[in-house]
C-alpha cells in the first residue's frame, strides 16, 4: 500500500499556493506525514514577476534566513491555520532548489500549485509547476485553479479516482498508485483508456475504415486486458469501473472526471515528448480536482 511519509510542499504567495498548502497539510492528516514547506529565493527576478501579490518570502532586500523562514512560517498559518512543522528556505534557480530538496529529504510526494493558464502567466508558477512535473523522481501532485475554494479542510481521502491509461509502462505504474488510493479509501477507481478517431490526423483512413466497427472490435479485448491488470482481492475493497470510451484521451478523461465527480485523476507518463505526456498536459491545465502525475520509475523510500 502506498504511504506518504514526506510530503514536499513547494510555495510562494499567491491563491495557488495556499490551496497546495491546505490540501498538503489536509493530505498529510490523513496519512500521519510530515509536510515540509520549502520557498525559493531565486537570485535576480523581481518580487512582481515572481509573485503575484506582496511577497511572503522576502526575495530581495537586507534579510536574513531566519527573517524569510519567520515570513514562510507566517503565510503557511495564515493559509491553513496549523503551525508548520519544517519550513525551508533556499537560493537559487527555483525548479533545481526543488527537485534537490525532493531528492535530498527524501519526499515521497511534491504537492504543487498551479493555474493552468497560458501567455506570459505561464511565466509564473504555471511553468515552475510543469517543470517540476516532467523531471520529478517521486509523484506529484497538483492542486489546480479550478479546485473550488472552501473554509473546511479538503477531503484527505479520494472516494472517486479517474485513471488515465494507455496500456504503456508509465501507466501501468500509475494504476498501481491508484489502486492504492482507492484501497485506502475503499472507493471507486475509473479506469478509462481513449480509443481516438485517428482518421482525423489521417482523413485517408477515413476512406478504407468503418471507424466505429474497428472500436466495437478492439473494445472486448482492451477491456479484458485491463480488468486483468487488477487483482482479484482489489474488487473486494473497492469498486473497478473499466472504460473505453471513443474520442480525444485528455478530454474524456476530463469529462469523465466532471461527470461523476472524481476526487482525483490519476496520470502516468514516461516523457512529455511522448503522446500521453501531451494527454497529461492537456488534463493539467483544465483539471477541476487535483492531479496525481507519476514518474514511470519512482525512488523507494
Amino acid at each position: 500500500m502506498m504511504a506518504f511519509q514526506r510530503i514536499l510542499c513547494p510555495v510562494d504567495a499567491s491563491t495557488f499556493s495556499r490551496r497546495a498548502l491546505r490540501h498538503a497539510f489536509a493530505l498529510a492528516g490523513g496519512y500521519d506525514a510530515e509536510v515540509v514547506v520549502m520557498s525559493v529565493r531565486p537570485p535576480s527576478l523581481p518580487p512582481s514577476l515572481w509573485f503575484e501579490q506582496e511577497s511572503a518570502v522576502p526575495v530581495e532586500g537586507p534579510y536574513s534566513r531566519d527573517q524569510a523562514e519567520i515570513s514562510l512560517r507566517a503565510f503557511v498559518e495564515s493559509a491553513t491555520g496549523s503551525t508548520p512543522g519544517r519550513v525551508l528556505v533556499a537560493d537559487g534557480q527555483i525548479v533545481p532548489e526543488i527537485l534537490r530538496v525532493a531528492r535530498e529529504l527524501p519526499a515521497d510526494l511534491i504537492v504543487i500549485g498551479t493555474h493552468g493558464l497560458g501567455g506570459f502567466e505561464r511565466l509564473l508558477l504555471g511553468s515552475i509547476t510543469e517543470k517540476v512535473l516532467r523531471k520529478a523522481e517521486c509523484p506529484v501532485m497538483t492542486i489546480p485553479r479550478l479546485a473550488p475554494e472552501t473554509a473546511e479542510p479538503p477531503a484527505v481521502v479520494f472516494k472517486t479516482i479517474v485513471c488515465g491509461m494507455d496500456r504503456s509502462a508509465a501507466s501501468k505504474h500509475a494504476l498501481n498508485h491508484a489502486l492504492s488510493l482507492a484501497q485506502q479509501a475503499g472507493g471507486r477507481l475509473i479506469v478509462v483508456h481513449a480509443l481516438e478517431d485517428v482518421s482525423e490526423e489521417e482523413p485517408s483512413l477515413a476512406a478504407h475504415l468503418n471507424i466505429p466497427e474497428c472500436w466495437r472490435a478492439v473494445e472486448p479485448e482492451i477491456r479484458a486486458a485491463y480488468e486483468a491488470l487488477v487483482p482479484a482481492e482489489a474488487r473486494e475493497w473497492c469498486k473497478i469501473d473499466v472504460r473505453i470510451p471513443f474520442g480525444k484521451a485528455y478530454s474524456t478523461i476530463l469529462d469523465i472526471a466532471r461527470q461523476d465527480g472524481a476526487d482525483l485523476i490519476v496520470l502516468g507518463t514516461a516523457g512529455w515528448s511522448s503522446p500521453f505526456g501531451a494527454t497529461t498536459q492537456h488534463v493539467l491545465r483544465a483539471a477541476e480536482c487535483p492531479v496525481l502525475v507519476v514518474p514511470s520509475v519512482t525512488r523507494t523510500s
